[in-house]
């Protein structure tokens, strides 16, 4: 992006709600402030439409107390929403990483309910709303993402009726009697409502939603049908009818499989098994440093095949990528230590000098060194304990157009709905992960390919931008009769 200049307010047709811009700011030693793009798999998907509609990107920036000056950048206008100590503490780190992660993700670790929180996340959901409000031109379609953002539809819908308001959770969205522990149920209900369509990765996540609105705010619920497979479902809200549906989120298939191809991947996936010492297998787990994604189960399993020699500590090594995520949250500090803890036993009990068999790093690790791991690992161990969707297991496919490798993956990730030819496992089941990663590893190679060549299909056709689109095209029907499926 080239340098910033004022951005006209209220005219973009399409606009972007998320807790992040697609930019990194930081702030320099003399006081200015500098950044660069991150581009992740949403604004991949959604830049082309932004561009081409007039697009609008609202969005926090990353740094406390940081500029609100709009940026553009040629047809691109990203308008920061400024965030201060408190507010990053109490609405980022206190309500949506303290209160609704774990509730969300079946509470593995006990959600904490503070007033004080819940009043801020109002607060700055109302801020955000407020900026969507100005940024959008009259009639505009607006997108707003994720569990940060709850309330901005009602929000926004109270300040800008003109608008069309779309909303998608990119977690899971929790079990009823698990969401009813919410002291503030009725007003992210009611919040969510706001929007003309919302959407979740998978169909269970809509019914527990569409049972919710029912419940908690008396509206009238029809679904297109009750069984699991049904994919949309409608609310009844006065004389709005907001839809609810599954749109499993999916990554950028083809750019992955493209540069996992080229020479330079290869020729890195063969030194990076050459400094593992050549073994015969190499397991990998690739994750945010985070309770949800059963770090933990994965180096249980090794370690109890390797003291059971169902693992050779001779020619199997387990290479964990963990990136660092919200160490201010105390749940976290705690996991990190455990973790670390555990491969320092392993390692001590199994490893040699200068051969450890469990590789841990906990640093966030360059994209093309990430593919390379991908195309060098034999088995990919995604062993999430609740997981909306896991995109690793998608991007680790994507990459093996050799049709080798292994993928074990949890059923409690969303992406184990679409992903069935993976090696499939309960990760509450230790003895039962310990078998699947056997078989993984233990697999033929026609069996690998058989496997792969199916995940292949899978990934390859159902694309991220595929996703956007199939949710944006509901979301431009949404006020129109009849139902989209």
């Amino acid at each position: 992006m080239a340098g910033s200049q004022k951005a006209r307010s209220g005219d973009a047709d399409f606009v972007v709600v998320a807790n992040r811009l697609p930019i990194d700011m930081e702030r320099l030693p003399d006081g200015s402030v500098t950044w660069k793009r991150s581009p992740g798999g949403l604004v991949t998907a959604l830049e082309p439409l932004l561009r081409k509609q007039r697009g609008a990107w609202i969005g926090w920036p990353g740094i406390v107390d940081g500029p609100e000056e709009p940026i553009v950048e040629e047809d691109l206008q990203l308008f920061p929403v400024r965030l201060s100590a408190d507010d990053v503490a109490e609405y980022y780190e206190g309500f949506s990483n303290a209160t609704l992660w774990p509730l969300y993700h079946d509470v593995i670790v006990k959600p904490i309910y503070h007033r004080e929180w819940w009043d801020r996340y109002v607060d700055v959901n109302r801020r955000f709303a407020e900026a969507t409000s100005r940024a959008a031109a009259e009639g505009a379609t607006v997108w707003v993402q994720d569990y940060q953002l709850q309330l901005v539809p009602k929000m926004l819908r109270m300040l800008r009726p003109d608008l069309t308001i779309g909303f998608f959770l990119h977690i899971p969205f929790p079990p009823v009697e698990l969401f009813m522990q919410m002291p503030w149920r009725t007003e992210i209900i009611e919040g969510l409502l706001g929007a003309d369509l919302v959407g979740f990765h998978l169909p269970g996540g809509a019914q527990n939603f569409l049972f919710l609105s029912r419940r908690l705010v008396g509206t009238n619920t029809s679904r297109a049908s009750v069984g699991v497979r049904s994919r949309f479902g409608e609310v009844q809200l006065g004389d709005r009818t907001v839809k609810v549906g599954a749109f499993p989120i999916s990554i950028d298939s083809a750019d992955l499989d493209r540069k996992a191809r080229t020479r330079d991947i290869r020729r890195r996936a063969k030194e990076l098994r050459a400094e593992l010492g050549n073994p015969r297998k190499i397991l990998l787990g690739v994750d945010r440093l985070d309770y949800t994604k059963g770090i933990d189960v994965r180096l249980k399993a090794f370690s109890e095949l390797l003291a059971e020699g169902r693992a050779k500590r001779d020619d199997t090594v387990l290479v964990q990528l963990a990136t660092p995520s919200r160490e201010r949250v105390e749940s976290y500090r705690v996991l990190r230590s455990e973790i670390e803890q555990q491969v320092g036993h392993i390692n001590g009990e199994y490893g040699e000098v200068g051969h450890p068999v469990v590789h841990y790093i906990h640093r966030p690790v360059p994209r093309d060194d990430l593919i390379a791991f991908f195309v060098a690992a034999d088995v990919m161990l995604v062993t999430p304990l609740r997981d909306g969707m896991n995109l690793v297991a998608k991007e680790y496919v994507a990459c093996r157009s050799d049709l080798g490798g292994a993928l074990v993956l949890s059923e409690f990730t969303g992406a184990a709905a679409e992903l069935r030819q993976a090696y499939l496992t309960n990760p509450h089941d230790l003895e039962g992960v310990k078998d699947t990663i056997e078989a993984a590893v233990n697999q033929t190679a026609e069996e690998g390919r058989r496997r792969m060549r199916a995940l292949r299909r899978q990934v390859l056709a159902h694309d991220v931008d595929r996703w956007a689109r199939s949710f944006l095209d509901v979301l431009g029907n949404a006020n129109s009769p009849g139902d989209p499926d």
